[in-house]
């Protein structure tokens, strides 16, 4: 929580609670069904929470926007986000049940009003339409792009224009390279937002059509 509070520093005592909430019900989750990386638990705040975070370092969601999380696992970037943005409403979902049953009951638990989690895939969202879409490491950003694109909104509201905002790590220089011409894509190191070193190869990509 100390490094939370580090670059979160005007957190209500309602997200500071949520938040300490948080990691223990990961930890706590995490013996039942498998979400994180069980060698990774014991960082589950700097790993995993203010990574995902991050988000929030690059763009402030507005009141009543409409964010989906793609393929959000055990419920990361999303549940962080909407402990963030209690006034944005954060549709999350994934293809696996047991991980959305464990969104579902940590939201709950928390008391989170503005997360909807779904068990369905992005291919099978039809009509709805969302300001962003957010993901953490979930695919490449090729497939993201297919899967994402068709579901963003038309309106815009935000200092960015609406699109993906996805994080990443690792060399991306081929990744990007092989996407189709005609998408503005900004590459953002998560060490310009963290000093330390686990963010040295962390990205925020956001992608625009």
């Amino acid at each position: 929580m100390e490094l939370i509070l580090k670059y979160f520093p005007d957190l209500s005592e309602r997200q500071i609670e949520q938040i300490r909430q948080l990691g223990e019900l990961y930890k706590e989750w995490n013996q039942k069904i498998n979400v994180i990386s069980r060698k990774d638990i014991d960082q589950v705040y700097d790993h995993h929470i203010l990574h995902s975070m991050a988000i929030a370092q690059f763009i402030e969601f507005k009141p009543g926007a409409k964010i989906l999380d793609l393929g959000t696992g055990g419920g990361l970037p999303g549940i962080p986000m909407a402990i963030l943005f209690p006034e944005t409403d954060f549709v999350l979902v994934d293809g696996t049940r047991k991980k959305i049953t464990v969104v579902q009951e940590i939201a709950q638990a928390l008391g989170l009003e503005n997360v909807d989690a779904r068990h369905q895939r992005a291919e099978e969202i039809k009509k709805e339409k969302f300001d962003f879409v957010i993901c953490r490491a979930v695919a490449s950003m090729d497939k993201l792009i297919e899967w994402s694109f068709r579901l963003i909104k038309e309106d815009q509201q935000h200092v960015w224009p609406n699109g993906l905002i996805t994080l990443k790590g690792g060399d991306l220089r081929a990744e990007l390279k092989a996407l189709p011409k005609g998408f503005y894509i900004e590459k953002v190191p998560l060490s310009e937002f963290y000093d330390e070193p686990y963010f040295e190869e962390k990205f925020a990509i956001y992608a625009q059509y």
